[in-house]
């Protein structure tokens, strides 16, 4: 059985927090208690006198279930509150299932665009590593269906089914079948980069995220770590209690947040016993990094134990209390509000980060060199990322044209420290430093392309302006390699 914890909600079918309990009551509050429950039965005696006539005489007939679990929802939807939600026995038990990041699939990350689906990540361990398929593959079908016909759910499905793919590789197109199972992902991952520059994601607060990250950290520790990228982006919460343990491991005492309920008094939620990270920290977020995944950031940043970069978090600073209902259903019900520890109400807004940057491997490659990176080398294709021989999530913007190459200018402009930005009007793309000298490339001159809502930068005509850059591709095998001292 789980424990009672604090959990934090992104969207209305996500994250959720704690059992509530009701305190012990005197004899006066048992009077008052017993007189506002019988002015309240004689109220919610419509309901049963309205669900009995609906039952009995309309025409069409009605289930007395639908009945109930519609006055359920009905309530719920009247709060406006789009994390508070009523859960069936069956339904609370998917949920928990969420918050731990357990699902039945085949165990791939995917990535949708404008034009494809491909796979951005194949889980170790998982039944497609197994069956051979890779990241980078493009999905064509689904059991016979074009991707653009299905619905979108359709790698899920009951644990020992069979999901047929047609997938594109290299050009060359190859049928797999992958037998579904039971996935428990990993709520964290973790390696060391060039420099002794350790890398941890989290990629959800489940029930033992915090003891997975301590033992990162401590393997990151024992191999020599000097700084620390923390990578948060697509976490959209999970355990409160999970996220302020792992704040423990970054300072010794100090404010995490501050909480408040119905009275609006605001309570500081301290750390008393933890233990100073010793290393700068760069904090990777984006539009998806919500609720305890803001906890975190928030407190490392208002703290100033951490750099943020990346894009604008997404805004979620409500806790959901997890209650539990007759017949084994939970209520999960917004009843605080969290500020940062400088009071920062951030609900709907978001958090702005320290450095801004968009494009998920610009993003990278920026934190990294915050954090002492001197040499990077990015490679792959319009698919897949490697840095210095890594493997991560994104890609560098491979497009061949005839015998030009060009690559995405947001990972062109992070890999030389420069601001990216789109001449609409002009239709160029522009560089430019911190010193502001900006480096043009037209579309006219096909020193740029601009397709899908992207900006790319023809390879020669890069290194002609900032010579720093090395590169290479290998035509045979699609692979662009970047680099720069």
């Amino acid at each position: 059985m789980k424990s009672a914890k604090i959990v934090t909600a992104l969207l209305s079918g996500c994250l959720a927090l704690s059992i509530a309990w009701a305190p012990a009551a005197s004899a006066a509050d048992a009077a008052a208690t017993a007189t506002a429950e019988a002015a309240t039965a004689s109220k919610t005696e419509i309901i049963n006198e309205i669900m009995q006539y609906l039952e009995y005489y309309n025409v069409e007939g009605v289930d007395q279930d639908t009945l109930i679990r519609g006055a359920i929802d009905g309530m719920v939807n009247t709060l406006d509150d789009p994390y508070s939600q009523y859960f069936t026995k069956e339904e609370a038990a998917a949920f928990g299932h969420q918050v731990d990041l357990e699902y039945v699939g085949i165990g791939v990350r995917l990535m949708y665009t404008a034009k494809e689906l491909y796979i951005e990540e194949v889980m170790s361990g998982s039944p497609a590593e197994a069956a051979g398929l890779k990241r980078g593959d493009s999905i064509l079908k689904i059991d016979g269906v074009r991707v653009a016909d299905t619905a979108g759910d359709e790698l899920s499905g009951k644990a020992g089914t069979k999901v047929s793919l047609l997938v594109q590789r290299n050009g060359a197109n190859k049928s797999y079948t992958v037998t579904r199972s039971e996935i428990a992902t990993s709520s964290v991952t973790s390696k060391m980069l060039s420099s002794k520059i350790a890398y941890i994601s989290i990629n959800g607060f489940t029930q033992t995220a915090d003891e997975e990250f301590s033992t990162a950290l401590d393997k990151m520790r024992a191999g020599g770590m000097k700084s620390l990228v923390l990578d948060l982006r697509d976490n959209t919460g999970g355990y409160m209690d999970s996220a302020q343990n792992i704040v423990s491991k970054f300072m010794d005492a100090g404010i995490m947040m501050y909480t408040s309920d119905q009275t609006g008094t605001l309570k500081p939620v301290a750390i008393t016993d933890g233990s100073k990270i010793g290393v700068p920290v760069v904090v990777l977020t984006n539009e998806y990094t919500a609720s305890a995944s803001e906890a975190l950031t928030g407190a490392l940043r208002d703290n100033k134990l951490a750099t943020v970069v990346g894009t604008r978090s997404y805004g979620k600073a409500r806790i959901q209390s997890l209650i539990p209902m007759s017949g084994g259903g939970e209520l999960k019900l917004t009843t605080m509000k969290y500020l940062t520890p400088n009071k920062e109400d951030f609900n709907h807004i978001g958090l702005a980060p320290d450095i801004e940057v968009k494009g998920k491997t610009a993003q990278l490659i920026t934190a990294l060199q915050i954090a002492g990176m001197k040499e990077i080398v990015a490679s792959g294709d319009h698919h897949i990322l490697d840095i210095n021989g890594s493997a991560f999530a994104g890609n560098v913007g491979l497009v061949k044209q005839g015998d030009k190459v060009y690559a995405a200018s947001r990972v062109l402009s992070a890999l030389v420290e420069n601001e990216v930005s789109w001449d609409a009007k002009n239709k160029k793309v522009l560089l430019t430093t911190g010193a502001g000298n900006v480096s043009s490339f037209t579309l006219a001159s096909k020193e740029a392309l601009f397709q899908d809502g992207e900006s790319f930068i023809e390879l020669n005509a890069f290194k002609k302006k900032f010579p720093a850059l090395a590169w290479s591709y290998n035509a045979s095998q699609n692979q662009l390699k970047l680099a720069v001292k």
